[in-house]
């Protein structure tokens, strides 16, 4: 699945859309970044694409309520996404029918079915749609895998994350607020360890007493991993005190020994591994802009492509839809129920067609080395 590359001279010019805190945190981003030039703020409110433009502190920043019209208007060479999780789909789709690479916010969509509608656009345009997981952009996290890799076959990772923001807003009436805004990363960054995709998932959702959250801030998941490994989550948003990083706090078991990571500082093996040091990922989503900049410029294949970020997508579902139904699920009913959904809800003839030609959704998703 090859994706066209920019070939135009000097810094990758990018409009961001979404003049929220993590439109500004972008814009923010590509303003330090040499190889990156922000050119347009867009939001549905100019107000709002205004005041953030006047953040950046660059004079005279275009701004505008649609982002493909600015784009076009500044001569962007790509947009970054980070609008609200329900406006990834629109957002996305118009650009990349527009003919723009999108770097976009996690979750690559609001559901795992629009997330199949953006990849199968994504290969029908042409273009790149890279999903920023910002935590897999960690120098230790790299590191811990790298010494894991010694100690022979993985059997167990697992992670405790506790934490107690009082956000206020919307996370605090949601239904599931630790598994649908923050889990996410976690359950990415284990199969980043494992270099494995999902099959089966056991949750409970729950809430404490005194958790000031409306919906279920903590939970506890058991996914068996392809090749037989477990991935073990258990996580709370209203845990005061003892709090782990926001990258939480992992132990990785494999069959001759132990890699430990609180989430910050330099992992730990025992037995002690030497490691070679690997290449700096960069952190957050400085990493994933260097990333996003390489691939559109020389065709590098990046971790969040979109077609590989949808399975991080689905172990959310999978996990909430165990926890609400009191039984084990399995990725590929996830699956295969967003397939036709995607299927009956799909506009575009385009897009249609190539949803269709999958021969299944686990294939089509694979990197393409093992679809051939």
């Amino acid at each position: 699945m090859s994706f066209r590359t920019i070939e135009s001279e000097g810094p990758l010019r990018l409009v961001v859309v979404g003049a929220g805190g993590m439109g500004r945190a972008w814009a923010h981003t590509i303003k330090a970044d040499p190889d990156a030039e922000l050119v347009g703020m867009a939001d549905l409110y100019v107000e709002a694409a205004e005041s953030a433009a006047a953040d950046t502190g660059i004079p005279g920043l275009a701004v505008g309520t649609d982002a493909v019209e600015l784009a076009r208007r500044v001569g962007a060479d790509a947009i970054v996404n980070a609008t609200i999780p329900e406006a990834h789909h629109p957002v996305t789709i118009a650009a990349l029918h527009a003919g723009f690479p999108v770097l976009g916010e996690k979750p690559v969509a609001a559901t795992v079915a629009e997330g199949l509608s953006l990849a199968a656009t994504a290969e029908h345009t042409g273009q790149l749609f890279m999903v920023s997981q910002s935590r897999r952009y960690h120098p230790a996290l790299h590191q811990a895998k790298r010494q894991v890799a010694g100690l022979g076959t993985v059997g167990i990772v697992a992670v405790d994350f506790f934490k107690s923001p009082r956000f206020g807003g919307f996370r605090d009436e949601m239904a599931s607020p630790l598994l649908l805004d923050m889990a996410i990363h976690q359950f990415d960054m284990a199969r980043f360890l494992l270099d494995a995709d999902p099959v089966s998932v056991s949750c409970e959702e729950y809430n404490p007493g005194w958790s000031w959250y409306a919906g279920d801030a903590a939970a506890n998941a058991v996914f068996a991993m392809e090749g037989g490994a477990r991935f073990t989550y258990n996580g709370s948003w209203c845990s005061p005190g003892h709090e782990t990083s926001w990258n939480g706090s992992w132990r990785i078991s494999a069959e001759r020994g132990s890699v430990l990571w609180d989430g910050e500082n330099d992992p730990s093996t025992d037995p002690d591994e030497e490691t070679e040091p690997g290449d700096d990922p960069g952190r957050e989503i400085a990493g994933s802009l260097r990333e996003f900049i390489a691939a559109v410029r020389h065709g590098r294949e990046p971790m969040g492509r979109v077609h590989a970020n949808i399975m991080s997508l689905a172990m959310v579902e999978a996990a909430t839809q165990s926890a609400s139904q009191g039984r084990r699920v399995a990725i590929d009913d996830v699956l295969d129920r967003s397939y036709d959904a995607a299927l009956a809800t799909e506009r575009d003839a385009e897009t249609l067609g190539v949803l269709k030609s999958w021969p299944t959704v686990r294939e089509a998703l694979s990197p393409q080395e093992e679809r051939h």
